[in-house]
């Protein structure tokens, strides 16, 4: 049976009559990496400070392992909370050395230094212990903070983008190095994030958050192949909608027909989910679309196809394909997973 390491039980925050989380519940299981996915503003951030303490609630409950430390009469001090913390800028102490940092704060006992030292070495940091922050990379900071973090044994961790100030390329290193400490040591992690791309790489599940409120909790496969609202789709991945219209009963779009397979139980007023991958198009004079843009992205190129009807849909191709703007084409879809249909704005069950 799955255990809860946190439990939110519909929080809630309100700042200056400004809803900023309303009615939130959140499961993280025990030993998962849960990512928190959404906006600027969304209300993600407000989340991980009720959690850590550094916010009071104004409605709800936050257990920690059964634990409740908010909730009516109850607020425990950040301290008293059994959790560990990521920083966006590391936080580290500057005239403090790498094991220094990762030690501050900890009783000197010979149990404690022996966990010091297993965590230097889990974070690749036991060459570098003697060094000043100042010596190290930003990758290297990053993994200063994550061992400072683990090294209580916290019952949670708490990563608040914790790669948005590292470039691209050592962003992707230290995302591989961190996931790959994270299932090592079996830790709890919530981990926070507005990059769809870090959430579906880092999680086991993904929380999609929108407006104070979650939208959807699922795998990253499902949450990618399968959302349950149009904001999640346009959210995670690129999505377009086509209108659906019924010819002999069967789905169809201006871009062609549907599986015959998955067919909705409603049929009015409907719009189906498609992705640039599903998409397929060749040229024809007489197609009922026509190339509006070419963004050339290296190992593959995005086509923007304008329909007669006015709708629009991207096409993914192999970039040795090279068709300019103002082309007529024909479309078709090709569905990769499995089609979403949707109803003002939420999924539709077929």
């Amino acid at each position: 049976m799955e255990t809860s390491a946190l439990q939110c039980t519909n929080l809630g925050k309100i700042y200056s009559g400004n809803i900023a989380v309303s009615g939130l519940n959140l499961d993280v299981r025990s030993g998962e990496v849960l990512a928190l996915l959404g906006p600027s503003g969304c209300g993600k951030t407000t989340t991980l400070r009720l959690i850590s303490g550094f916010e009071l609630p104004d409605i709800g409950t936050i257990e920690i392992e059964g634990k409740t430390i908010s909730g009516p009469g109850i607020f425990l001090p950040p301290e008293r909370r059994h959790i560990g913390m990521v920083f966006q800028d590391f936080a580290l102490f500057p005239h403090l050395t790498v094991k220094e940092n990762v030690s501050f704060g900890l009783p000197r006992s010979d149990r404690r230094q022996a966990r010091v030292k297993m965590i230097l070495s889990l974070v690749g940091l036991s060459k570098l212990q003697g060094r000043m922050p100042h010596e190290l990379s930003g990758g290297e900071q990053q993994r200063v903070a994550l061992a400072r973090a683990l090294v209580p044994t916290p019952a949670i961790l708490l990563l608040d983008e914790p790669f948005s100030n590292l470039d691209a390329k050592l962003r992707q290193q230290v995302r591989e190095e961190v996931k790959e400490v994270l299932e090592v040591s079996e830790v709890t992690a919530l981990f926070v994030t507005h990059d769809q791309e870090e959430a579906l790489y880092m999680g086991d599940r993904v929380a999609i958050m929108n407006n104070g409120s979650l939208e959807q909790v699922d795998s990253p496969e499902n949450v990618y192949q399968n959302p349950q609202s149009s904001f999640v789709a346009r959210f995670v991945g690129l999505a377009d909608f086509l209108s659906v219209f019924f010819k002999d009963g069967l789905p169809w779009t201006e871009a062609g027909p549907l599986p015959l397979n998955q067919i909705p139980t409603s049929q009015a007023d409907l719009e189906v989910m498609v992705r640039p991958e599903d998409v397929r198009f060749h040229l024809s004079d007489m197609g009922k679309g026509r190339i509006i843009s070419r963004v050339f992205k290296g190992p593959y190129t995005m086509y923007n196809i304008v329909l007669d009807s006015g709708e629009s849909v991207r096409s993914l191709t192999s970039n040795r394909l090279h068709h300019t703007p103002g082309t007529r084409v024909d479309v078709s879809l090709q569905p990769q997973n499995k089609v979403s249909y949707f109803h003002k704005g939420l999924a539709v069950e077929w």
